[in-house]
């Protein structure tokens, strides 16, 4: 009788096992899960998906177009190499979360039963961080059709209202038209009473056919002719903006709350915009806000942001027509003191094709952080990382670019490429996030050949 029920057990559990196993795969029990926690980030009305996945009709026409972009690993976008990291914001799918989805595409996407659905998420539309603070920025007309559709990048400084120091724990970028946004900048620079609030300046450049800037006739990015009611005064804008926040697409808001750190704005000081517009054929005027969280009191650890670049003068950096592995010649930069590495965002144009970010450490060490083998310039993906980088240490990071027919983004395959402001341009700048102690000079932390970023932060 023992050893008949010795057999009946595992026997029973076998059979359960099998059931599970068996048993259907819907829509509200085990695909919702996965969509809210990797996909309605951005797949929901007024974000950048096209679709909405929200809810079991919304999401039921997809169901194979989503089985075909997790089984390839298209969606959700996720572009670093496993075998480095780990990244503390992978978004990339389980594979037990794609055999789900493919599950339910294969076997007609049932519904389920609705009593199986998570409760909703609340999304917070608009503001993401609820600011303390917000700060108006620049207002900004931009045409329709410009010539060659360009609106060269435009700086403008407005005020912060800040009276006393503030430390800010998150930031937030918000254009009114995201639709013709193709990035604004922000930085922190000293009051500069020769410069007036809300004027833009910009370097004019002069263009081929194509919108692209003439080698020939001046650098190709900055540099060129300064235009604006105060071009005279404009240095102070056009000479680097310090501790820079941005808004990418994929990058709306930062938060170092929770890496319980803080950003220093200095007493006074102003806030410089850097504003890049793509028209769409609409024209728009946009009115950028600025929304800050705050201290309450005052941090032990420090937020810095810093932006190194490739060399981008003309001689070193030129894309040779149809080459599809061009490699430009690295970033790079010293650390000067010891830092813990939080955020990594390498950043190219249309032409990008792969970026390598390397530490070498002063006991000769290398080691390799990021590999991105796959970038797509639609998605301005940040890494999230926690790495102590000890004084000394030596960052390079390198990139290749396909300026051949093969790539499909690419406008025109035949000519040379160079380094500038335009998407049809090129560019190869890292953005990285770095914690150092509170009373830490933050305009020591880096030394670098091409250092576009510095000071306060």
């Amino acid at each position: 009788m023992r050893l008949f029920i010795a057999f009946l057990v595992p026997m029973a559990a076998i059979i359960a096992a099998e059931v599970s196993s068996s048993s259907p795969v819907t829509f509200n029990k085990d695909v919702l899960p996965i969509l809210q926690k990797n996909c309605q980030t951005c797949h929901r009305p007024g974000q950048m998906g096209p679709m909405s996945f929200l809810t079991y009709q919304s999401v039921r026409p997809w169901a194979k177009a989503m089985k075909a972009a997790v089984a390839t690993k298209k969606m959700p976008p996720w572009f670093a190499d496993p075998q480095y990291g780990p990244y503390l914001n992978d978004r990339s799918l389980k594979q037990s979360d794609i055999e789900t989805i493919a599950k339910w595409a294969d076997s007609g996407a049932p519904e389920g039963d609705a009593k199986d659905a998570s409760a909703p998420i609340q999304w917070s539309e608009g503001w993401q961080i609820q600011p303390d603070i917000i700060v108006d920025g620049p207002v900004t007309d931009v045409p329709a059709h410009p010539k060659n559709n360009v609106v060269e990048w435009l700086n403008v400084v407005m005020p912060t209202g800040f009276t006393k120091d503030t430390w800010i724990t998150s930031v937030q970028i918000k254009p009114e038209f995201p639709a013709v946004t193709h990035h604004i900048c922000v930085g922190y620079v000293p009051h500069n009473p020769a410069v007036k609030y809300g004027v833009p300046v910009w370097t004019e450049k002069e263009r081929d056919e194509e919108g692209a800037a003439i080698p020939e006739k001046g650098p190709t990015f900055r540099g060129g002719r300064l235009q604006g009611a105060q071009a005279p005064d404009a240095a102070a804008i056009l000479t680097g903006r310090a501790a820079e926040d941005c808004f990418l697409p994929g990058n709306v808001a930062t938060d170092f709350r929770v890496l319980q750190a803080a950003k220093l704005i200095p007493a006074g000081y102003d806030i410089a915009f850097g504003l890049h517009y793509m028209p769409n054929g609409t024209a728009v005027t946009d009115h950028v806000k600025v929304g800050f969280t705050v201290a309450k009191e005052p941090p032990q650890r420090r937020y810095v942001s810093l932006l190194i670049s490739s060399p981008t003068d003309a001689k070193s950096f030129a894309i040779p027509p149809n080459d599809p592995n061009w490699e430009c010649p690295p970033a790079e930069a010293t650390f000067l003191q010891d830092v813990e590495l939080v955020y990594m965002m390498p950043h190219m144009h249309v032409r990008g094709k792969d970026q390598t970010w390397t530490l070498e450490y002063p006991d000769g060490r290398k080691q390799v952080i990021l590999s991105v083998s796959r970038y797509d310039f639609n998605w301005q993906l940040g890494y999230d990382i926690s790495l102590n980088v000890p004084k000394g240490t030596k960052l390079r990071v390198v990139a290749h670019y396909d300026n051949s027919a093969n790539n499909r983004f690419n406008p025109n395959p035949n000519r040379t490429v160079y380094y500038g402001q335009m998407t049809w341009e090129e560019m190869m700048s890292p953005f990285f996030g770095v914690i150092v102690k509170k009373d830490a000079d933050a305009s020591k932390v880096i030394a670098s050949p091409v250092l576009f970023t510095g000071g306060a932060g």
